[in-house]
C-alpha cells in the first residue's frame, strides 16, 4: 500500500473493531512510525500509553458516554436524530487504547522553534497521531479518535503528570473492513468540501 492508498483509505473506526489480538512485532512497527514524525526542535514531546485493562477502559467509556449525553442535550430536530444514530467510539470493542500524551517540558528550556508558536509541540504530537494511524492503515488496522473526554479525568484516571496534557485517546486493532464512506458522512452529519473551497490565491480572500 502507498502513502496515497493509505491516506484515501483511512477512516475513523467505531463500530469495525474485531476484538482479535494483535501482534507485537505490528504493534511495535506501528508505534515507531508514531516515533519516526518530525517535531519542532527535535523534542520529540509525545507518549503513548498502553492501555488493555478493561476496568480503565469501562471507566473512560462510562466517562465519554456521559459527554456524548451533554453534547447531545444541546441538539434538536433533525440535528438530534442524526447524531443519535451515530456511534462515537470502539473503546470496548477495539484490541487496545494508546492515549497520546504531549510533554513540553521535553527538549525545554530552548527548544528550537518553538520561541514564537507555543503550540508547534502540540503539532508535532499530531504529526505522530498521523503516522501511527496510516501506518495501522497500511497494516490493515483500523483506530479511532475519541474526543468525547475531559482532560483532566483521562489525565487522572491514567495518573498522568499534571503538566502532560492527553491529547488523544486512539482505539487500536484489526477490523472487519473499512467502511467506503466516512461515518459522519454517510449517516448525514457532515460531507467533505471540494478541495477548490479551501484554495486561495496569495492572499486569504483570493480564492484559485
Amino acid at each position: 500500500m502507498d502513502v496515497y492508498e493509505a491516506i484515501g483509505r483511512r477512516r475513523d473506526v467505531r463500530a469495525e473493531f474485531t476484538g482479535a489480538p494483535l501482534d507485537d512485532d505490528t504493534l511495535r512497527r506501528v508505534l515507531g512510525a508514531a516515533h519516526a514524525a518530525p517535531s519542532v526542535g527535535m523534542s520529540q514531546p509525545w507518549d503513548f500509553v498502553l492501555v488493555r485493562d478493561p476496568e480503565t477502559k469501562r471507566a473512560f467509556h462510562a466517562h465519554v458516554h456521559e459527554e456524548r449525553a451533554a453534547f447531545a442535550a444541546t441538539l434538536a430536530g433533525e440535528r438530534a436524530e442524526t447524531f443519535e444514530r451515530i456511534k462515537i467510539d470502539g473503546i470496548l470493542e477495539s484490541t487496545l487504547s494508546v492515549v497520546v500524551g504531549y510533554d513540553p517540558s521535553r527538549g525545554s528550556p530552548a527548544v528550537l522553534g518553538r520561541h514564537a508558536i507555543a503550540d508547534a509541540g502540540l503539532y508535532s504530537v499530531c504529526l505522530a497521531i498521523e503516522n501511527l494511524w496510516l501506518a495501522a492503515t497500511a497494516e490493515g488496522l483500523g483506530v479511532g479518535w475519541v474526543s468525547f473526554y475531559r482532560e483532566e479525568f483521562l489525565r487522572d484516571l491514567l495518573d498522568m503528570p499534571e503538566h502532560v496534557r492527553p491529547v488523544a485517546w486512539l482505539c487500536l486493532g484489526p477490523v472487519e473492513g473499512m467502511q467506503e464512506v466516512p461515518d459522519l458522512e454517510r449517516h448525514g452529519w457532515r460531507s467533505r468540501v471540494p478541495l477548490v473551497e479551501v484554495l486561495h490565491a496569495e492572499r486569504y480572500a483570493r480564492k484559485g
